[in-house]
């Protein structure tokens, strides 16, 4: 069976369940990862991101000296952790603006209310893996005649409609990769798992034994990045080197 097939079919099994009995994951085989960047284009495309806002990067490290030099390709989105060190930095009252969320199709990752963000940035600063910005409110088409279509268009970040401009949320405020919730909602995979042309990427309720990612995790080395800041992170990796190596 296709992979996407299988995952999707979890995916639609994990909705089923109660949201505190569910366990959104993702894993990254490295191994297979190209370089292509469709993730990184997907999400862009499916977000509707401006400038400076990449919530899918993949990162290039070439170690080693001719002929002995090998490449790795790590794609690194929001790593969802079970203890987030960007929570806690918050000044928004009642944590309010970025949390661990415990209800609906998003229960258990980390979310950012858009309403409440004051846009400070200490959330952006206390995050170790770089995976957040503030929206600053650029275009790709500034200093050209019109906006492009794109740029304007809807977006449906968090399940709800964002028609992004200069006085609307998200610009001023911070954001980061939520593996697709608004998708999630709607019975959809992420679009960078969808999108990875060599499969690397799964995704789906690592708490079913019998979830496509819960097989491979198990029958797996696997690895998170920056294990020592004890952040849990819910992205697993498997790689044929030890990825603190290259990334800390």
């Amino acid at each position: 069976m296709d992979t996407l097939i299988r995952m999707q079919e979890d995916l639609e099994r994990a909705l089923e369940k109660p949201p505190e009995k569910r366990r959104w994951a993702m894993l990254l085989d490295v191994r297979k990862c190209v370089g292509c960047h469709a993730c990184t284009v997907a999400c862009a495309s499916e977000n509707k991101l401006p400038p400076g806002q990449v919530y899918r990067p993949v990162f290039e490290y070439e170690r080693g000296q001719y002929p002995a030099v090998t490449r790795t390709f790590l794609p690194r989105p929001c790593m969802q952790c079970d203890k987030p060190p960007c929570v806690k930095p918050c000044p928004v009252p009642k944590g309010q603006a970025t949390r661990k969320e415990k209800r609906g199709a998003s229960a258990g990752l980390v979310v950012i209310d858009y309403a409440e963000c004051i846009g400070c940035g200490q959330c952006v600063d206390a995050c170790p893996y770089g995976a957040r910005a503030v929206d600053e409110g650029r275009n790709h088409s500034d200093g050209t005649p019109a906006p492009q279509p794109y740029e304007v268009a809807a977006s449906f970040e968090y399940g709800r409609k964002r028609q992004r401009n200069a006085k609307a949320d998200p610009v001023g405020k911070a954001r980061k990769c939520h593996f697709c919730v608004h998708r999630l909602q709607e019975g959809m995979l992420p679009q960078c798992i969808s999108s990875c042309i060599g499969r690397a990427g799964y995704f789906g309720d690592e708490s079913d034994p019998k979830s496509l990612i819960a097989e491979v995790k198990k029958a797996s080395k696997v690895q998170v990045l920056k294990a020592r800041k004890g952040t849990a992170p819910r992205v697993y990796y498997v790689a044929s080197e030890k990825l603190e190596v290259i990334y800390g």
